[in-house]
């Protein structure tokens, strides 16, 4: 197994991520900006990534933009924005070639580096107002997708259990933003609201690739200009809406599958020295084609369609997903608690444990495969504010046993079953 090297330079306006890895051919440069999750901010900080994909000042045409990509080896950049925990980040990617495989060629990383410091720092911006014409057209495309989310009915499901889960909490918020702010927003406001995020947001630049960190760090340095740093107040720990019961919500609409979610709170995240038994929970639970989920209420009962749970790992929720069919909700819904209680209960084989935990392995293993997933996975020690390198967490988690993995099923708790059916559908108790 090859180690995966970070060294971190804490500087002033920036933490500096350096990745030395000579399997790549390309250099892959990443800036991550953060704040909390606030309801206040949410629907700008969707709409930006849209709006700074078009194109810096020096090239504010798609056409001109396209063309200083191509003569960056045909470099790829892409922006996104998404929630971790409590926290929003801002992702900025560029892929580009590494000048070390192109003869005659000696500053590609620094016009690549200047590139990703002209996308963020340098908009194209006239008069304090981002350009008028994308600001009109991006604010419709992210309409749009607000919109879309309805006719997804799985992740309308999972969007509609959080809502309901974490009704106020920062956790509840949307991250793809909301109709009723867009209306209001001006061209004007937004760019005043980058420009504070350009002050306060924590900001975390990661270089992997075959590379030199010294001329790296000189690059990054001179070229990555960031004034005015003014501190956030951080998110502080939040009072969370645990239910003293678990609730039932039951939405009806024109739907032929109907959606069966159920949110459980973990009380464990990234951070927990019990962590790595949790992830083993949840691949036995739900996490593979092997999962007691999958065989129980899918291959055995013939009651679901599919049948699975995922963590969230930096807020403390297990999320447990199945299409069924509406009729079949009470007998689903029993035999996927029953899961949950033989798993509590330690009704969990050595063959199911050392299986899940190979899968575990191989498929974090895969994700150390790409650049991208280095880049992610080193990136959730700064979401948990904790020092796990890759390689710990895969090693913790080769070590999990049996007694671990039924004793963080303890501090499992249901909190909320959210059903989607049809107009026929739901409870008949």
């Amino acid at each position: 197994m090859v180690t995966i090297k970070e060294e971190v330079k804490k500087l002033d306006s920036y933490n500096l991520h350096l990745i030395p890895n000579e399997k790549f051919k390309t250099v892959h440069i990443v800036v991550k900006l953060k704040a909390p999750l606030d309801r206040e901010t949410i629907t700008k900080r969707a709409l930006l990534p849209l709006i700074l994909q078009q194109g810096p000042r020096k090239y504010p045409t798609r056409k001109e933009f396209q063309i200083a990509l191509e003569n960056l080896y045909g470099a790829v950049l892409s922006i996104d924005g998404g929630k971790k925990g409590n926290n929003h980040i801002l992702s900025f990617r560029l892929e580009v070639a590494n000048e070390k495989f192109i003869p005659n060629e000696s500053d590609v990383l620094k016009q690549a580096i200047r590139l990703v410091n002209d996308v963020i720092f340098q908009p194209n911006v006239a008069n304090n107002c981002f350009d008028e014409t994308i600001f009109n057209r991006e604010k419709e495309t992210l309409r749009q997708k607000i919109r879309s989310v309805v006719d997804d009915k799985m992740r309308y499901a999972n969007m509609r259990l959080i809502d309901e889960m974490c009704e106020g909490e920062a956790y509840q918020i949307h991250v793809s933003g909301y109709e009723e702010d867009l209306d209001k927003l001006t061209a004007a406001d937004l760019y005043e609201y980058y420009r504070s995020l350009l002050k306060e947001d924590q900001i975390d630049i990661y270089i992997l690739g075959d590379l030199d960190k010294v001329y790296m760090e000189e690059l990054v340095g001179e070229s990555f200009q960031r004034d005015q740093i003014s501190q956030r107040t951080e998110s502080k720990d939040e009072q969370l809406n645990k239910k003293k019961e678990p609730q039932e919500i039951i939405e009806k609409q024109n739907v032929q599958q109907a959606k069966l979610h159920i949110g459980y709170r973990t009380n464990i995240t990234y951070k927990d020295d019990n962590y790595p038994a949790l992830q083993v929970f949840n691949g036995i639970l739900g996490g593979f084609p092997s999962s007691k989920l999958f065989i129980n209420v899918r291959e055995k009962n013939s009651l679901a369609y599919y049948a699975s749970s995922r963590l969230e790992s930096h807020k403390g929720l297990l999320f447990v997903f199945s299409g069924i069919a509406p009729e079949d909700y009470e007998k689903a819904r029993d035999i996927m608690r029953q899961q949950m209680d033989a798993m509590k209960n330690g009704d969990i084989t050595e063959e199911e444990l050392s299986e899940t935990k190979d899968l575990i392995v191989n498929q974090l293993l895969e994700t150390l495969d790409h650049p991208q997933g280095i880049i992610e996975m080193l990136y959730q020690q700064v979401i948990a504010e904790v020092e796990l390198s890759p390689h710990e967490l895969i090693e913790n988690i080769k070590k999990v046993n049996l007694e671990e993995v039924t004793e963080v099923g303890k501090s499992i708790e249901e909190d909320t079953i959210y059903l989607l059916t049809s107009e026929g559908g739901g409870s008949n108790e």
